[in-house]
């Protein structure tokens, strides 16, 4: 596929612009930008800074990428974003470069599904095969794991994390971290137990959902302190990588886990 570029889009003469990208009408590509090759920016869509986008993602009208970030102690230094491949991003996303005090880059992986209006602050992370619904809001150095789902209209606190395979619900606002494999939702977003359909969706077994289930009850609902809960929780299922994986994520919380 050939390059294709819009006669009104303006190309910094420093970008990088990879055989097969396609940039639409009214795009501005800044200096320092890098877009690999298959990418699509259908119009309007902005690229500024020291940013990377992978093969094949498509972004859409009103999307802004790698602007400063909007911290007070940012002086303009020399950060970056990266973002990989196969990912759509949609209309009025803004995905910002990382401020100061964190590795200097706001990160994304890919296969994501970045719906209307998204914000990805600075030095966020956000992994892999990702579902972000209209309006989900991600303040700086958040953590984002694979396979996670943020419902429409969700903020999520500084520094939060939220695990692999977990859903927040629309409409929630999350101060803590989110389990691996869990469901949590509200104005202060608490757990709802494992979020068992989408594991189903993703292919886990019965049997490991089942252990899930176990976990989740020993971990959150019994009257355990949380590190009597865990060494329970280690003697039940000594084998099982889901359950290694649930409370070592636990363990590494600074903010305070969900219950």
């Amino acid at each position: 596929m050939e390059t294709g570029i819009h006669k009104t889009a303006i190309i910094d003469s420093k970008a990088s612009i990879d055989e097969g990208v396609q940039i639409g009408p009214f795009c501005i590509v800044g200096e320092g930008a890098r877009l690999k090759k298959g990418t699509r920016l259908i119009s309007n869509v902005i690229i500024e800074g020291n940013t990377e986008i992978g093969e094949n993602c498509t972004i859409h009208p009103f999307a802004g990428i790698g602007l400063p970030p909007q911290d007070i102690k940012y002086k303009d230094e020399k950060t970056s974003v990266k973002i990989g491949s196969n990912n759509i991003i949609r209309e009025y996303v803004t995905v910002h470069r990382a401020s100061v005090g964190g590795d200097g880059i706001t990160e994304i992986g890919n296969n994501n599904f970045l719906m209307a209006y998204v914000h990805i602050a600075h030095d966020c992370k956000v992994g892999n095969n990702v579902v972000m619904a209209n309006l989900a809001t991600l303040a700086g150095h958040v953590i984002i794991e694979d396979y996670a789902v943020i419902g429409g209209i969700v903020a999520i606190h500084q520094f939060a994390r939220i695990g692999t395979y977990a859903m927040v619900g629309g409409f929630s606002g999350v101060g803590q971290d989110i389990s691996p494999y869990m469901m949590a939702s509200g104005p202060r977003a608490k757990l709802f137990g494992l979020n068992s359909i989408g594991l189903k969706r993703q292919g886990f077994s019965d049997s490991v959902i089942a252990e899930l289930k176990k976990a989740y009850k020993i971990l959150f609902r019994e009257k355990h302190t949380l590190k009597e809960a865990i060494k329970k929780v280690h003697k039940e299922f000594p084998n099982s990588k889901e359950i290694r994986i649930l409370v070592e994520f636990i363990e590494k919380n600074t903010r305070g886990i969900c219950r």
